[in-house]
């Protein structure tokens, strides 16, 4: 596993595959299809646990990869920083065994530090896109509530998008079989809507140091999101304040036209405040009509960009939906 988790997805990832390049039929999925799906699920976890979760000499990883088939792996540690990466990579099922299996290891053997949960449960803290969050809340917070109820966790979505990506935080608790149940719904979400997953930015735990980025001299790295080693990708070049990094976003074409604002007033905004340099393409990319969105600049200017422009597509996505709560409010009272 690389030391630099931070990377940007920008090819078909979870649950994709390529042979139906061109065709406009969406796959549809039944729960075998479901279950040989690939997906790569992190989650963040202290220090202490992920000393649990890997156990003496690698016991527990090799144990988990040898039951469920997934590739596995915490990040490095870094001085100074509690928190590190947990990487599950496989078929959906197995990622969902791996992850209660993770569970049940911090259950049976909970870090000196932990504080005692009642139950024989635990929390596991996702990390999911932002671009994906909205699949696994569901509309008015529907699908989070399902799978709640339909698997007896509780479940707690952060609002906060973690420093230098674009994820979010989903805390999961339960016993062991819940967590697995829970995975493996969210999971299916994932791979339906693997799309929006495309051009996250993973959050890399490091240190803040004094006047300086915490991620000025991190690659831009890609992901394929399959089970296999990540191929990285750099495209930065010397100057300015840091290493000037290069990043690609595809826009749902529907939305393009609420980031670039009446007479391009939004985009200007976000340029001037970002400092970044922001260009559109002016065709779309592929066969989904998404726009690529370029956004150049240092790594703190691309993270000020990144989230102006998702924070401007999730206001869209609210309006949008106010609206429609209201048009169907009409209709029910007509």
């Amino acid at each position: 596993m690389s030391e630099i988790e931070q990377q940007v997805y920008d090819q078909p990832t979870n649950g994709h595959s390529d042979a139906a390049d061109g065709s406009d039929e969406q796959q549809v999925f039944t729960e075998e299809t479901y279950a040989v799906a690939p997906l790569t699920l992190r989650a963040l976890v202290s220090s202490k646990e992920a000393g649990v979760i890997i156990g003496k000499q690698g016991k527990n990883v090799a144990d988990m990869r040898e039951a469920t088939g997934v590739k596995a792996g915490v990040s490095k540690p870094v001085p100074g920083v509690h928190d590190r990466v947990l990487t599950v990579t496989g078929t959906l099922e197995g990622v969902a065994k791996a992850y209660a299996m993770a569970a049940q290891t911090l259950i049976d053997s909970p870090p000196p530090t932990a504080v005692p949960i009642a139950n024989n449960s635990t929390t596991i803290r996702l990390l999911v896109a932002h671009s994906q969050m909205g699949t696994i809340i569901g509309r008015q917070g529907s699908k989070i509530k399902q799978i709640q109820d339909d698997c007896s966790v509780r479940m707690v979505a952060s609002k906060d998008i973690l420093p230098g990506s674009t994820e979010r935080i989903v805390e999961v608790h339960g016993v062991a079989d819940a967590i697995r149940l829970a995975v493996w719904e969210i999971g299916k979400c994932l791979v339906e809507d693997w799309q929006r997953g495309t051009t996250t930015i993973l959050y890399n735990p490091q240190a803040k140091e004094f006047g300086t980025s915490s991620s000025a001299n991190s690659s831009t790295r890609a992901r394929t999101g399959n089970p296999a080693d990540f191929d990285g990708v750099n495209d930065s070049s010397s100057g300015g304040n840091g290493p000037e990094q290069t990043q690609n976003i595809a826009i749902p074409a529907d939305m393009v036209g609420c980031i670039i604002g009446r007479g391009g007033t939004k985009i200007q905004d976000i340029r001037r405040v970002s400092g970044a340099r922001i260009s559109i393409a002016k065709q779309p990319h592929d066969e989904s009509g998404e726009r690529m969105f370029t956004i150049r600049g240092t790594a703190d200017e691309n993270e000020r960009a990144l989230f102006l422009l998702y924070e401007q597509l999730e206001n869209e996505k609210v309006r949008r939906q106010m609206e429609q709560e209201n048009v169907d409010q009409e209709l029910e009272q007509e």
